[in-house]
């Protein structure tokens, strides 16, 4: 009996299609940071971004697979097979971890065919509602086939759950729901909604078609307001210079900020006092859970998840899709009501740390790790 084996700690591969700022990157750099010292953790990812720097900072392995990339491509896609599948035979895994719509169909099958167990985990489908209809019904026809090749899909929200039940993706025992979670923060970073001298909002998202950016300054530029306001947009993507052409045609740069990239976000939403998200779709979205964390108020689309993380009218507001005049309302609410923004505030990071703390999620997590190895 191989004793070095038995003695060894179980291997787990992510799989990855990119390694930018976002939602589900910092999930997987949250985990493998935290699971380190339990499980032997290695990440594979197509695209190389800042993730990369820093899970090598933190000693994790990182492989690079060049032909994973996002868009569609039947030559790329087969080479990205080949790619994961060689990574596979070379870190021997005892688990395949995947994230992400491209990289959890090609990790799945690669795993698959190497006879290694996986779990893939959805961060919102990409056949959710808001998603346009022809690439809708090409993800719900793959994502049918590619479930069959995972032991267990984890939904970050029930309401992705119940979406794949009703397009027949994956079995009832199959899927399981998993809420975001996030770290707990000390208390120098909690925000000061109240404070009203000029009531700071902020968005972090990337500026890309999920996103309604342009909702937003389009409301901005009719929104009428008794307080001084400004708003901060955090991130970049391929409609950034468009949004801020929108900015300066409609005459209101001195209300909209473009602060890019960045990675103090909880010292930004610590020096805010509300956070928005306009989208036209989710799944779950952490920026929220960090929002609530740092007991601000949450104005955010009615989309995907949303509505499990945002008690509306309890820790912030809820908003239809694409409704402009609920959107100048709800803005000028909060803009204009301190005494609003701190009770929000208040009751969201109650919230927070009673459901989506980042030992919850992980316990969760580690537990379907554990049956499936």
């Amino acid at each position: 009996m191989n004793t070095a084996r038995l003695n060894s700690k179980p291997k787990i591969l992510y799989l990855m299609t990119r390694g930018i700022l976002g939602g589900p990157h910092t999930h997987i750099f949250h985990l493998a940071s935290y699971l380190c010292h339990e499980f032997d953790i290695h990440v594979g990812m197509g695209e190389k971004g800042p993730l990369w720097d820093r899970l090598q900072d933190k000693g994790i392995p990182v492989y690079h697979m060049p032909s994973m990339v996002r868009a569609i491509s039947p030559f790329k896609d087969v080479k990205g097979l080949f790619e994961v599948m060689r990574i596979i035979n070379e870190v021997r895994p005892n688990l395949i971890s995947t994230h992400s719509s491209k990289a959890g169909i090609v990790g799945r099958l690669s795993a698959s065919i190497c006879k290694v167990p996986s779990v893939f985990t959805a961060h919102g489908w990409a056949f959710t509602e808001g998603v346009p209809d022809l690439k809708r019904l090409l993800y719900i026809r793959t994502e049918r086939i590619a479930a069959r090749w995972a032991e267990k899909i984890i939904c970050v929200s029930e309401y992705d759950r119940q979406l794949a039940l009703k397009y027949g993706v994956g079995k009832t025992d199959q899927l399981l729901t998993i809420h975001n979670g996030v770290p707990l923060i000390t208390d120098d970073l909690l925000a000061s909604p109240g404070e009203s001298k000029q009531v700071r909002l902020i968005m972090v998202a990337r500026f890309s078609d999920q996103k309604d950016h342009s909702l937003l300054i389009k409301a901005v530029s009719e929104l009428n307001t008794k307080s001084s306001y400004v708003i901060d947009l955090v991130g970049d993507g391929p409609l950034l210079e468009k949004c801020k052409e929108q900015v300066n045609s409609m005459g209101i740069k001195d209300r909209v900020n473009f602060l890019g990239a960045r990675t103090d976000v909880p010292e930004l939403l610590m020096k805010s006092q509300a956070y928005l998200l306009i989208s036209k779709w989710e799944g779950f979205p952490r920026s929220i859970l960090e929002a609530m964390r740092a007991g601000l108020p949450v104005l955010a689309s009615d989309v995907g998840g949303t509505r499990e993380s945002v008690a509306d009218g309890k820790t912030g507001f809820l908003l239809p899709r694409g409704d402009i005049d609920a959107l100048k309302k709800r803005l000028a609410e909060i803009i204009d009501s301190p005494a609003l923004r701190v009770d929000m505030g208040q009751s969201g990071r109650l919230r927070f740390l009673k459901n989506f703390t980042f030992d919850h999620m992980v316990a969760k997590t580690v537990s379907i790790y554990k049956d499936i190895i």
